[in-house]
């Protein structure tokens, strides 16, 4: 998803920033961090990148955005928002086109507070990524007869405890309410099983923004699929990092220049305006969001409120930046 998103940013692009050529280089961390840094050391000091960008995972950046900052070259992380890099290890040269990691499940702790949830089952730390088998967690789900369930399962594991929820019939008893765990790369699959379920978001394919509606369209269009989050947080990471290039006039030697470019962020996101807090992690909405299904039949998610606006990250009071 994270490809196909470049893909059409490059394409909408017309492959040019500038007048310059836009070369793309694709890796692969293979969610392990010591392949991250590998890879992170041959696209900055044998590729000689002007920026890198990606990283899902949190511990593969963790492990890799020294040798890019400590190489002189621009960071863009268009997912993982380890705290540490939000706060005391922030760098002028790391920015961020997603979030700081606790924001979305903080929004969702502020709609569970709104809803008058008081006793919600979260106590099981299953072994990720090994574990796919949750019939004894949700034993023991339906023995503690909660108000609500909360889970996080990125990837595999969500569409795999969706559908064990569902065959264990706790949807129809126990309320869900999850974080990166139904995305439109998994509704395909457990899009019925999901159906009227809620997650908090910074975004969704219906956000009403002349940029997102040509994103989702033309997305739509050429891959034939909603495009999830990590679409949406890839397009911004090649539109933010043109608009640095634009307004340098595609001279990167001003390092000084390129920085304060980024840090403008003047270009129009997907989410609308996109506004760096002095951690370089954007300050915007949280939405909840639900499972629907489009007038065409096919699962997606629409905003059903809006739980936080201009929300900054807890975190940006330890970066020492301005």
């Amino acid at each position: 998803d994270m490809r196909e998103a470049v893909d059409l940013a490059v394409e909408h692009l017309g492959g040019k920033m500038a007048g310059r050529d836009i070369e793309v280089i694709y890796e692969d961390d293979g969610f392990k961090p010591e392949i991250g840094k590998q890879k992170t050391d041959k696209l900055v000091k044998k590729d000689n990148v002007d920026f890198i960008a990606g990283y899902i995972w949190s511990h593969v950046l963790m492990a890799s955005y020294k040798s890019a900052v400590d190489n002189d070259t621009f960071m863009i992380s268009s997912n993982a928002g380890p705290s540490p890099l939000a706060g005391k290890l922030c760098h002028e040269d790391l920015f961020s086109t997603s979030w700081q990691n606790d924001q979305t499940t903080m929004a969702m702790g502020e709609v569970l507070n709104q809803r008058g949830i008081k006793k919600l089952y979260i106590k099981d730390m299953t072994k990720f990524p090994d574990q796919l088998d949750f019939s004894a967690e949700l034993a023991k789900v339906r023995a503690a007869e909660p108000d609500a369930l909360f889970v996080f399962y990125p990837g595999k594991h969500g569409a795999q405890f969706i559908t064990q929820y569902a065959q264990a019939e706790l949807n129809k008893t126990v309320p869900l309410y999850t974080t990166f765990t139904i995305d439109s790369i998994s509704l395909p699959r457990v899009g019925e099983l999901a159906e009227g379920s809620l997650m908090t978001m910074f975004w969704s394919p219906d956000l009403d923004t002349p940029a997102n509606k040509k994103f989702v369209t033309d997305f739509k269009a050429k891959y034939g699929h909603y495009p999830s989050h990590y679409a949406a947080q890839s397009y911004d990471s090649i539109m933010l990092i043109n608009s640095a290039v634009e307004k340098v006039n595609g001279d990167l030697s001003d390092r000084d220049a390129v920085r304060s470019a980024l840090k403008a962020a003047d270009f129009q996101s997907v989410r609308g305006e996109l506004k760096f807090g002095n951690n370089h992690i954007p300050i915007q909405n949280f939405y909840l969001r639900e499972v629907v299904k489009d007038e065409n039949g096919d699962y997606t998610t629409k905003i059903v409120s809006t739980v936080y606006e201009n929300h900054q990250d807890p975190y940006a009071q330890e970066c020492n930046m301005k």
